[in-house]
């Protein structure tokens, strides 16, 4: 079974800083991709960023330079850093993952496993 569990979220100043957690139990890809995504009461689902299995990082232009990702193996944690938050950062956060090719600039959100969601709200 498939699990993604997510940590980390809550209420911060604009200028703030944040970090989300995502365990994820039972991969069954080898070469995978896990991906960050957020959204905001009535906007759609947006890709924010992601991490291959060998490596190679993506990041939405919205967020580069603000946000990074790293990976704890032995943990199978992913984290997402996020800095200087803006007001419009808020929004829930998911990760999921998927096989390798979903990490792509074109943000794919057909990603078979999910998280529950992690409310990031940024106050002005």
């Amino acid at each position: 079974q498939v699990q993604l569990v997510e940590s980390g979220g809550g209420t911060v100043q604009a200028g703030g800083s944040l970090r989300l957690s995502c365990t994820v139990s039972g991969n069954p890809y080898s070469s995978y991709c896990i991906g960050w995504f957020r959204q905001a009461p009535g906007k759609e689902r947006e890709g924010v960023a992601s991490l291959r299995s060998d490596g190679t990082n993506t990041y939405a232009n919205s967020v580069k330079g603000r946000f990074t990702t790293s990976l704890d193996n032995s943990k199978n944690t992913l984290y997402l850093q996020m800095n200087s938050l803006k007001t419009e950062d808020t929004a829930m956060y998911y990760c999921a993952v998927d096989r390798f090719y979903f990490c792509s600039d074109t943000w794919p959100t057909s990603y078979t496993y999910w998280g529950e969601g992690n409310q990031v709200t940024v106050s002005s």
